[in-house]
């Protein structure tokens, strides 16, 4: 097969200013430059065919094609995209972004032609020709641009411009700068200006400590080639927060560069930027071409196979969400909304993920709204689920194609799913349950019988509650439930916590029988489920069992044929050699029958369809 025709005279053409150019070149040898800090940069001769340059860097991302070894020498590439910088003593460097191999380096028999060195500041040169035979014409630079290569379908981009060539604005005090993309930032830089959209605004967070006390908030910023994060810190903190809006574009001049530290931070850069005395901010007017987030979306399949506190994107309809409740973070006993929607893709599969603050405060999800987070943190308590953090992204119906697609598969097909949850329900408010079955189904799919346990909701009726040995006298301390010995002098002892207590809390484990149109199962409840059936707290039911044994008796008479809307754990466990199915329900609700009336008749939709 034919080698690709290397672009030549190119090299030429790039150096003297052009920016549209897409050559296709070999590279001849790749040198590593050792870094104190940070990722490893490679140096890059490269060849056109009538020249060679060696001042071609590889940008960060890219790095990966070395590693791959795709990228090795006298393999053919095409540079898609490329930034020439221009250094104190004059040479320039130029800064390959993107690029293709179009040719590995095992398809290609050595180096093509006789290129010579090129001489910065003079034309290309050709071999010398023999006296006799006149020198061929140079090849003219190719002026039409080639078709570039279609940015990666995670990024959502503007109308393109060029950097490079014509980036410059002027600043207040009358002078040039010149604008340089965020993927060419790097500590080793001390004046450049980046044009960029702030995409994410945390809030102000202060702290003290045995240095002292400050405060600062971080933004998040990208524009055509990439992604960084910037920390305000004390008086930059005072200077730039209400200056800076999210989604509007602004000039950024100068600032700190260093390690980004990926425990914090989904943003995709090696580096991250920090505020100093010597940052300006100023607005941007013309900002129809900086694009917006960028996501690299992550189905929710998928997310069983990654680790714990994975950092990662991800996009689904809203199908259903929990109201919102107040929780006290123990560390700073500060109290915080919280409110759990639940997410479902194409795949079919459903997510819970937990919003916090004004987030879960403003979320509206009555109209099945499409969601995308950027930088939500995976759990894996309970199955996988996500929070979003103060780093995250939210963004309700997104301006991109993944909205759009979603939002046509969920109208035509995805409402009419039930969605299967790889989330376990904590929620405490109504709309959570996921993976409806019948008790009859729950038991022919032989649910809980796999490694993990399987949760499932249904709509069930208390047939029979067995009221025997349903509570006990647990250790009063607030994370202990250990149940206690009576002293029989006025005191209980907690072995657990190797204290006596002249006190007990009742705690509650009861056994029901549910039932519906198919089928029956025994559960057991916990606490708050068994409250939620009995009507009473454990407390109340202690003192009537201890002072009124027929009012005892009553509460759980009333509590009979009762119909709830159960979320329930099933595992095989085993127990003196004899396995059995354990279910436990995790949440016990009400029944919404707007809902359940609504997920009926589009099942009745569904079997109709199917000709059952």
């Amino acid at each position: 097969m034919a080698l690709p025709k290397l672009s030549e005279g190119s090299i030429a053409g790039i150096l003297q200013g052009e920016t549209s150019l897409h050559p296709i070149l070999q590279v001849i040898n790749i040198r590593p430059i050792n870094t104190a800090t940070g990722p490893p940069r490679f140096r890059l001769l490269m060849s056109d065919g009538l020249n060679t340059l060696s001042s071609f860097m590889l940008a960060t991302q890219l790095n990966s094609l070395v590693d791959n070894n795709l990228l090795a020498a006298n393999c053919i590439c095409k540079v898609s995209r490329y930034i020439v910088n221009n250094l104190k003593d004059g040479r320039r460097v130029v800064i390959v972004m993107e690029m293709e191999v179009l040719k590995e380096a095992n398809s290609v028999n050595g180096k093509i032609g006789n290129p010579q060195p090129y001489n910065d500041g003079q034309t290309a040169t050709t071999p010398a020709a023999p006296a006799s035979v006149p020198a061929p014409a140079p090849v003219p630079v190719q002026s039409k641009p080639v078709q570039n290569s279609a940015p990666p379908p995670f990024m959502n981009r503007g109308v393109s411009k060029p950097f490079g060539g014509g980036g410059n604005f002027s600043t207040p005090g009358g002078s040039q700068a010149k604008v340089v993309p965020i993927a060419s930032l790097n500590p080793y830089q001390s004046k450049w200006t980046i044009r960029a959209r702030v995409t994410n605004k945390g809030q102000i967070r202060t702290w003290s400590n045995s240095r002292g006390e400050g405060k600062l908030f971080s933004i998040e910023m990208v524009d055509e080639s990439g992604e960084i994060r910037a920390t305000a810190f004390n008086e930059q903190a005072d200077k730039f927060f209400s200056i800076l809006e999210v989604n509007k574009v602004y000039y950024f001049s100068k600032g700190t560069l260093k390690i980004a530290n990926k425990q914090y931070t989904a943003v995709k850069n090696d580096y991250e930027m920090t505020f100093n005395s010597e940052t300006s901010v100023i607005p941007c007017d013309d900002s129809s071409d900086v694009p917006t987030v960028q996501f690299e979306f992550v189905p929710i399949s998928e997310l069983e196979n990654k680790n714990k506190d994975t950092l990662l994107d991800i996009i689904g309809v809203c199908k259903s969400f929990d109201e919102v409740t107040k929780v006290t973070i123990k560390s700073n006993n500060r109290e915080v909304s919280r409110r759990n929607i639940y997410l479902m893709d194409t795949s079919g599969k459903m997510v819970s993920t937990t919003l916090w603050g004004e987030d879960a405060e403003k979320f509206d999800g009555s109209r099945l709204p499409v969601v995308a987070i950027k930088g939500a943190r995976l759990s894996d308590f309970g199955g996988r689920s996500l929070s979003v953090l103060s780093s995250s992204t939210v963004m309700i119906n997104p301006d991109i194609p993944e909205a759009f697609k979603l939002r046509g598969w969920f109208d035509s097909e995805g409402q009419s799913l039930e969605g299967t949850s790889i989330s376990e329900s904590r929620s405490s408010g109504g709309g959570g349950n996921t993976n409806w079955k019948s008790l009859l189904e729950v038991k022919n799919e032989n649910l809980g019988h796999g490694d993990k346990a399987d949760y499932f909701s249904s709509v069930a009726t208390i047939v029979y509650l067995r009221k025997e040995n349903c509570m006990y006298q647990a250790c009063p301390s607030q994370d202990c439930n250990k149940k206690v010995i009576d002293q029989q002098n006025g005191l209980f002892r907690c072995e657990k916590c190797d204290k006596e207590f002249p006190n007990f809390k009742y705690r509650l484990i009861l056994s029901a029988n549910i039932a519906d149109f198919g089928e029956n199962q025994w559960i057991t409840c916990f606490q708050e489920a068994a409250e939620s059936i009995l009507g009473q707290n454990a407390m109340y039911l202690g003192e009537l069992k201890e002072k009124n044994e027929q009012a005892f008796e009553e509460v759980f008479q009333n509590a009979n044929f009762r119909s709830y809307t159960f979320r329930v754990r099933v595992k095989l466990e085993t127990y003196n050699d004899e396995s059995r199915i354990k279910a436990t329900a995790m949440d016990v609700k009400p029944v919404d029958h707007k809902e359940y009336s609504r997920r009926l008749i589009l099942n009745i939709r569904k079997l109709a369809a199917q000709g059952v």
